[in-house]
């Protein structure tokens, strides 16, 4: 008995496409844990802007 050829065309592009998913996965858990780092110091910048703003603000006082 033997195996049409089409499966082994549709057992790989079964294959290939789980890799890509994989892959694509990949790339976007980078991408979206860099842009989360660069959220996270746009937030630290403005609350240190803030605090350095209350400071002074004390200090005229």
């Amino acid at each position: 008995m033997t195996i049409p050829i089409w499966v082994y065309a549709v057992v790989a592009g079964i294959i290939i496409s789980a890799l890509m998913a994989i892959k694509t996965g990949r790339e976007e858990r980078l991408m979206e844990m860099e842009n989360i780092e660069k959220e996270g110091e746009i937030y630290i910048t403005r609350l240190e802007r803030e605090k350095e703003k209350r400071e002074m603000e004390r200090a005229t006082e």
